[in-house]
């Protein structure tokens, strides 16, 4: 419905204008003084108004800056009986659609309704899309009521009003940029850029210009200036993934940039400021990895101003069920499937297996069950193999406190921090490497 309110203190023009605007389809809703507008504005869904300039009590510019105050949305036409530049200027000033006058502008009012109403149209979509993603990656979007996922959103809610730095801890799949969205959507920057950048992604030169930029000529294939994910970040915020990864060159230059402000593009003397707040995140143990001297002390001391520790998903059993529903309904919807059942035996299988791949192996699983499934309810079936084939003495024996259990979870963790390099995980684990390929065999982990 296309609303539109005419505040006029001439009952016959304004009856008039309300003829002709209604002719065309508008819905009208009329006021004689810009209290009794005001109070419309209030009980009605109005798009754009029709005002006067002079009232009986104010005058229609002023008026248009509470208007807007208030209805952010509303568009404002104004109309005046003898046209002045001063107010025409401080109207548009004052963020009114347009300033005519009437008998001399009458065959523009029209032709302005309906451009003002796409205008507004357009800032409800804009709305709606932003809230929508605001949505989509607030803390609200973060599935889950065990307790160890509910401290992690009380620590995260906190720090997300200040501009500190944020260390994100925690295993590959357990949702670390989730939670750095949520983080930036909930602090008082959340208007600005969220820039996203793996430092497990690139080269050493390549994740060098990303970061920092680079002037036309720096190297080969450098063609034109290019602003590195820092200057991009200015105002808002920087998130780097996989900090653990990054080269230890560019780890001294990324400390400079968090200590000044300041940072040099690839190939430039001249030094650029960008003030943004860093969220870091990655699955190694920094604290061990300066020790080793495989990532800079200093640094490692500058980022962990405020660490937060995603649990895995083996540690959020009981959010196993919440998250299994949400990404069915998510994954249906998506392939227009009508809404599927979860067998509680499907559940069962789901609950009782250690997912190495955290939350981002359910996801996974889950998708190809969807997929998969065809009478309208999940079962173990759609399942795979090794969450089809799991034995109630699998699950006991990993729910259990068990020294066969621990040691199961840790060598489990060492080869997730290591990323499948079992040559790494036995040098960790300070064992043999014939020894790890027994222990993989007993435990069957692939």
């Amino acid at each position: 419905m296309k609303n539109i309110l005419i505040i006029d203190d001439e009952e016959k023009l304004r009856s008039l204008l309300a003829r002709i605007v209604k002719s065309e389809g508008f819905e009208v809703v009329e006021a004689a003084d810009l209290k009794s507008g005001f109070k419309k504005l209030e009980l009605y869904d109005i798009d754009v108004v029709l005002c006067d300039v002079k009232l009986p009590d104010g005058n229609g510019v002023d008026f248009l800056q509470k208007i807007k105050s208030s209805f952010p949305l509303v568009e404002v036409i104004l109309l005046t009986a003898y046209g002045n530049i001063s107010d025409g200027v401080q109207a548009m000033k004052n963020g009114a659609f347009d300033y005519i006058v009437k008998g001399d502008d009458n065959d523009k009012i029209i032709p302005l309704l309906y451009k003002a109403f796409e205008k507004v149209q357009l800032q409800k979509k804009v709305q709606q899309l932003e809230k929508r993603i605001s949505d989509q990656f607030s803390f609200k979007s973060i599935v889950g009521k065990s307790k160890a996922i509910e401290n992690v959103l009380d620590l995260a809610m906190k720090v997300s009003k200040t501009n500190s730095t944020v260390l994100l801890t925690g295993e590959t799949g357990t949702g670390k940029e989730v939670f750095a969205q949520a983080i930036h959507e909930n602090s008082l920057n959340c208007n600005k850029s969220f820039v996203a950048l793996n430092c497990s992604t690139f080269s050493k030169e390549i994740l060098e210009s990303e970061l920092f930029g680079h002037k036309q000529g720096a190297f080969t294939g450098a063609i034109k200036d290019k602003k590195g994910f820092i200057e991009e970040a200015n105002g808002g915020t920087l998130f780097l993934d996989e900090i653990g990864e990054m080269p230890i060159e560019l780890q001294a230059k990324l400390l400079r940039v968090l200590e000044t402000n300041e940072f040099i593009p690839v190939g430039d003397t001249v030094p650029k400021k960008s003030n943004f707040r860093l969220i870091a995140a990655t699955n190694r143990d920094l604290k061990i990895e300066s020790e080793a001297h495989r990532f800079r002390a200093d640094l490692y001391f500058r980022l962990n101003i405020f660490e937060i520790t995603i649990p895995p998903l083996r540690e959020r059993v009981k959010d196993i069920s919440m998250l299994t529903h949400f990404f069915v309904n998510k994954f249906a919807t998506s392939i227009n499937k009508k809404s599927l059942e979860v067998s509680e035996e499907f559940l069962a299988k789901l609950e009782g297996y250690h997912w190495p791949g955290n939350v981002r192996e359910l996801k996974n699983v889950i998708e190809r069950a969807v997929i998969l499934s065809a009478d309208g309810c999940l079962t173990p079936e759609v399942l795979p193999y090794e969450l089809q084939h799991q034995t109630s003495n699998q699950h006991k024996s990993m729910s259990a406190f068990s020294m066969s259990s621990v040691e199961k979870l840790h060598i489990q963790k060492v080869l997730n921090y290591t990323k499948g390099n079992k040559a790494e995980a036995a040098r960790l684990l300070e064992i043999g490497i014939a020894t790890l390929y027994r222990k993989l065999d007993e435990y069957n982990i692939s």
